[in-house]
């Protein structure tokens, strides 16, 4: 699509790709107030397909404290999933840390079950661009749509899911420079979160991990420690899948220069200027 192309159109749709923290929601958010409709894949994910396994992940905890348990066998009380597009704190919780369960940390099955369970979901919220792309015209009477995607795009491994999205929408790479990559790293050092990994790439760095720390069990692993050990080399893996998306299926701009981004119209012209 050429930069006039796209100005010129009247109903445009845009995919924003890139590491969590590069600033997609942030520009979301932002053109929600300028009839564009904000499509979050990670919402999707968490309210439609992993809502009742997040449910159950809460329950469980509640029924170990026999306040909380007693209530709920009566029906006193009720737990609902409040997750939001700026909190998504509900899918992260579930989606859990490796490691020594008196820690926090889950064992190796569980783990690797849930990681299964949010690419089944993922892949499944991708497929529902294109309805909720209609449903923003017929429905809502949006002019734009902005899908949205999760930092984990670049993990799926079927090639004909990122052609689907391309087909559907303008994908968008927001990249992120050696100083933007310095923020994110030092930021999942401080506060260390929990990952979505290919089970290729977890199986590869936690024999390293457990070799480094000579540690023989995953339930020896430090939940935490081992998110600020894997984060570093998890981005410098996403970056060359993110750039061969982008070179092949569509366009590149810089994190800093989205920052900069505070209207609708510096939106459009920003993506005009990857096309020329």
């Amino acid at each position: 699509m050429s930069a006039q192309a796209f100005l010129d159109c009247p109903k445009k749709r845009v995919t924003l790709l890139g590491m969590s923290g590069v600033g997609k929601t942030r520009l979301a958010n932002l053109l929600r107030n300028h009839n564009w409709f904000h499509y979050s894949v990670d919402y999707r994910i968490g309210t439609r397909y992993i809502n009742e396994a997040i449910m159950d992940n809460i329950k469980t905890q509640a029924m170990q404290v026999p306040f909380l348990r007693d209530l709920l066998l009566s029906d006193s009380i009720y737990i609902a999933n409040n997750i939001t597009f700026d909190n998504l704190a509900p899918l992260s919780t579930f989606l859990g840390k490796l490691g020594n369960p008196d820690l926090g940390g889950l064992p190796l099955a569980e783990f690797k079950r849930r990681q299964q369970l949010h690419l089944d979901a993922e892949i499944a919220a991708l497929h529902d661009v294109s309805a909720f792309i209609d449903k923003a015209y017929s429905v809502y009477g949006y002019d734009h749509v902005l899908n949205d995607a999760s930092g984990s795009f670049c993990e799926i491994d079927d090639e004909s899911i990122i052609a689907d999205t391309a087909e559907k929408t303008l994908m968008i790479y927001i990249e992120a420079d050696a100083a933007d990559e310095k923020m994110l790293i030092e930021r999942a050092d401080s506060n260390p979160k929990p990952l979505y990994y290919r089970e290729a790439f977890l199986n590869e760095h936690l024999q390293v991990y457990k070799q480094e720390k000579k540690l023989e069990y995953v339930a020896q692993i430090d939940p935490d420690d081992y998110v600020r050990w894997v984060f570093p080399r998890l981005f410098k893996t996403r970056v060359p899948r993110y750039k061969n998306i982008a070179d092949k299926y569509g366009y590149t701009i810089k994190a800093r220069d989205a920052f900069e981004v505070s209207s609708a119209d510096e939106f459009v012209q920003l993506i005009a200027s990857a096309l020329d």
